[in-house]
């Protein structure tokens, strides 16, 4: 019997320690706009369209990318969980500038607590912001 309860709360345990966490989405903006990227946009700039999810940490994003151009891209994100101060939380809508470093795109922008910028990186969305922080972001369907 003791043997029985020490086993389910092991793979209890191993359960919440080691498998992924299931966001639930937030509920959209009332405003979002999606516009389809042009076709005559550059593949990898195009690529970066569309809803993204994460978890870094403790806290969560959700990032749509509602529309995309060769100059700028219009941002959503949605922040949750635990972030340091003066990170706003909920949605936030961004202007995004569209660079070219070392031949790959990026889309950055200013932020009240500095500057952000997403990469892709195969098949997900890599951001950093100021003090190292970080995020990996995976494409939603």
């Amino acid at each position: 019997m003791k043997t029985s309860v020490v086993l389910v709360v092991s793979i209890v345990l191993v359960g919440i320690l080691f498998c992924p966490m299931v966001m639930a989405a937030p509920s959209m903006p009332a405003d979002l706009q999606i516009v389809q990227p042009d076709p005559s946009l550059p593949k990898e700039l195009s690529a970066f369209f569309g809803k993204w999810e994460g978890a870094p940490g403790q806290s969560q994003i959700f990032l749509i990318v509602e529309k995309i151009d060769q100059e700028k891209a219009s941002l959503y994100i949605w922040r949750g969980g635990v972030w340091p101060e003066g990170t706003p939380t909920g949605w936030a809508r961004y202007e995004a500038g569209v660079i070219k470093e070392r031949g790959k795109y990026k889309l950055w922008y200013r932020a009240n607590y500095g500057n952000v910028d997403y990469t892709l990186r195969g098949e997900h969305l890599s951001g950093s912001s100021p003090g190292g922080g970080s995020s990996l972001l995976n494409r939603v369907q």
